[in-house]
């Protein structure tokens, strides 16, 4: 009931409730501070590890956080950042398109889960399976439940679409039985490389063999 929640260690300054914020992709309004007994408190400062509701998205681990003086200054930083973050994506995957000298079947894969430690997990359990033929790519790892937006990268990259301890939202569970985008779910790791390695196998070119009958 708390919403997208983060530990903040304030490294300069003062952070109080009601600061406006720009952290990562995201940005929002301290509503609350909680600190490490776990009661609510007013203000923070250099050292003080404080965990803070108000943010409008989960933000990655290691984020910078950046308290600005207006809630449009926050936005103004968060969008910066989510462009610049959509030009990379843009422009690996026009260096793959026209990488000439990559001849291997290529696995795309998403990922959402509940949390960056599952995420980071399962991320480096999928890049140890290594194959002659065939190589898995992460297009995307996220935290969160499955939305539209990973739907239709989905079907645009042709990806498969792993949820990870999460479920679809309503709208995404739509759209992907309109458009068949097969999303698997699992609690499992082992589980979920289990399935990566099936899929992987289905790409593998067949081994053609010549037999004289007579």
């Amino acid at each position: 009931g708390k919403g997208p929640v983060s530990t903040i260690l304030v490294s300069n300054g003062k952070l109080k409730k009601g600061d406006y914020f720009a952290c990562g992709k995201t940005w929002g309004k301290i509503r609350a501070m909680i600190n490490h007994d776990g009661n609510f408190v007013n203000e923070a400062f250099p050292s003080m590890p404080v965990e803070i509701l108000g943010m409008n998205d989960t933000a990655f681990a290691g984020a910078e956080f950046l308290v600005t003086d207006s809630e449009d200054k926050a936005k103004e930083i968060s969008e910066f950042k989510n462009q610049n973050s959509k030009k990379k994506i843009l422009l690996n995957e026009k260096s793959t398109i026209f990488d000439k000298g990559e001849e291997k079947e290529e696995l795309n894969i998403i990922i959402k889960s509940d949390v960056h430690g599952s995420s980071e997990a399962l991320k480096m359990a999928i890049e140890k399976i290594v194959h002659p033929e065939v190589k898995t790519k992460i297009i995307l790892s996220d935290i969160g439940m499955i939305n539209e937006t990973d739907i239709s990268l989905a079907k645009a990259s042709n990806a498969v679409l792993i949820g990870f301890n999460v479920k679809s939202n309503r709208e995404a569970k739509k759209i992907s039985e309109e458009q068949k985008i097969e999303i698997k779910y699992f609690n499992i790791i082992y589980e979920a490389i289990e399935y990566i390695e099936k899929r992987l196998s289905g790409l593998l070119e067949p081994d053609v063999k010549e037999i004289s009958l007579g």
